[in-house]
């Protein structure tokens, strides 16, 4: 079984004793030659959706701009999709295959893609304003694969998940595979991004929240007391959870596995986790 919970109070006090740790300074960095590069190319692609779902979904937000169009598309949800454009008052072009592939950097656009206004994080501040009771919020260690972090998001609309929380830095952030991935959940689903994941759990203590680990060793999930407003931290899809990030965790969880193979895929063990919150809490009564 999970051991007591102490008062914060008390773990704050312990904590106070200790050394400070070195967790903020190991993770700056310092300005590489072709980082604006790289910041100019995250731009470009945080730019354009491509993908059925993800552009019906970016229309109903009020997010498009101009909507590029197979030039021999023809259809039901091709007519269902101009219509749309229209009462959001987007312009509609019809492009080569060769256009869209551009647009998309050569991913799978089933013949649509969206321009956008780029995609509007939230500050930590302002998914705290959102005043959920209980809140359970998600908080990607450096997750890399666009992959992933769309299925993470994807899974959290479906189970109530109340935030995402990522680092601005070395981290995938909302791109158009992640997009499309996510089906369009991601415009349902907050997604705050922070400076430095460690201050952000810190504050997310300071307003009363129990963080959550994930690892080979702790206490097994089906015992987790999901209970309260809670933060589940994912890590790294190699490297797992930063060692900085662990001396915040007040306990760690651990997903039983027998085989071989000792470690899931990221979003995975996030939509195992997730949806046991989503049992505990008793929301498919809902």
């Amino acid at each position: 079984m999970a051991k007591p919970r102490k008062p914060y109070a008390e773990k704050e006090k312990k904590r106070s004793a200790k050394p400070k740790n070195t967790f903020k300074t190991a993770n700056r960095h310092t300005e590489r030659p072709d980082r604006a590069s790289e910041r100019t190319q995250e731009e470009v692609a945080e730019n354009f959706v491509f993908g059925h779902h993800a552009v019906i979904e970016a229309l109903k937000q009020g997010r498009g701009n101009k909507l590029f169009i197979l030039e021999d598309a023809k259809g039901d949800k091709i007519n269902d999709l101009k219509d749309l454009a229209q009462q959001a008052a987007v312009p509609v072009k019809w492009v080569p295959k060769q256009k869209l592939d551009s647009l998309s950097q050569d991913g799978v656009h089933q013949g649509i893609v969206l321009a956008i206004t780029p995609y509007d994080y939230l500050t930590l501040k302002d998914l705290l304003a959102q005043k959920k009771e209980n809140p359970f919020y998600l908080v990607l260690d450096n997750l890399e694969d666009p992959h992933n972090f769309g299925s993470i998001l994807r899974t959290a609309d479906a189970s109530g998940v109340d935030g995402i929380i990522i680092p601005k830095h070395r981290s995938v952030g909302i791109t158009p595979v992640v997009v499309k991935t996510s089906t369009g959940a991601v415009e349902h689903v907050p997604v705050a991004r922070v400076t430095n994941l460690h201050q952000a759990l810190i504050e997310l203590k300071e307003q009363g929240f129990w963080i959550f680990g994930t690892d080979m060793q702790g206490t097994p999930y089906s015992k987790w007391n999901t209970q309260g407003a809670i933060a589940l931290i994912i890590g790294n899809e190699g490297r797992g959870m930063s060692e900085g990030l662990k001396k915040e965790v007040d306990e760690m969880l651990t997903i039983p596995m027998t085989g071989h193979v000792q470690s899931l895929n990221a979003s995975v063990a996030a939509s195992i986790l997730m949806y046991e919150v989503f049992r505990q809490r008793g929301f498919e009564a809902k």
